[in-house]
């Protein structure tokens, strides 16, 4: 009888083990990653155009970037997805500050169309702030770009870096990813302004527009 017992408490053991593992995994699927894609719009900066016909070429780094953003225990939290809306900024901004800006999805075609320059962006880092974290009540992105400008060749003409900045109260969103939506809009907006405005002062942009 006492072996009969043993053995039954032994079962019931196990299966509130099993139990406990299945709820803990039911709980662990529940606070999978939240998905954010940077949506916004892009106004076009008023600014003087330069007189010349630019390529663009945008690599699948650009437009497929995106980061992830981890929880203190370590778990995936936000993948927060921006390529697409950094195509959509540069589309509205460089059409604005040359005569002519043709996409290009590769170099050779940049040499066939007769165009002064390629202008070749990178994103290096995205950085995010989060008001749980920071115990600040508001939201903050960081971005830092690599510009890139070759002749159609491929020869350097310039390379410089530009950062960006963004941040939303907490108080304005109901939710966390309107609130990372925001701030990244934010940050890609004065990335905008600032690249428009001090593209020339580049001191090899600059030389290389002397020399033209």
């Amino acid at each position: 009888m006492n072996k009969i017992l043993k053995t039954m408490k032994v079962q019931v053991g196990k299966h509130a083990r099993v139990s406990v593992l299945l709820v803990f995994a039911a709980a662990l699927a529940g606070c999978g990653v939240n998905n954010v894609t940077i949506e916004g719009s892009f106004p076009t900066p008023n600014i003087s155009k330069l007189p010349l016909t630019v390529a663009v070429y945008y690599d699948d780094a650009l437009k497929e970037f995106a980061y992830m953003e981890y929880s203190e225990t370590g778990s995936e939290e936000f993948n927060i997805e921006s390529g697409q809306s950094h195509v959509q900024l540069f589309n509205a901004v460089l059409p604005a500050m040359f005569d002519q800006v043709v996409e290009v999805n590769q170099m050779e075609e940049a040499q066939a169309g007769q165009v002064d320059a390629v202008f070749m962006p990178l994103i290096e880092e995205f950085q995010l702030a989060l008001p749980a974290k920071t115990k600040l009540d508001v939201y903050e992105v960081w971005i830092k770009y690599n510009m890139r400008l070759v002749t159609p060749e491929g020869d350097y003409i310039a390379d410089w870096v530009l950062t960006s900045y963004g941040k939303t109260p907490t108080e304005t969103f109901r939710s966390a990813e309107a609130g990372i939506n925001e701030a990244a809009v934010v940050a890609l907006r004065d990335l905008a302004s600032s690249f428009s405005l001090t593209f020339t002062q580049v001191p090899e942009v600059r030389d290389w527009l002397a020399s033209l």
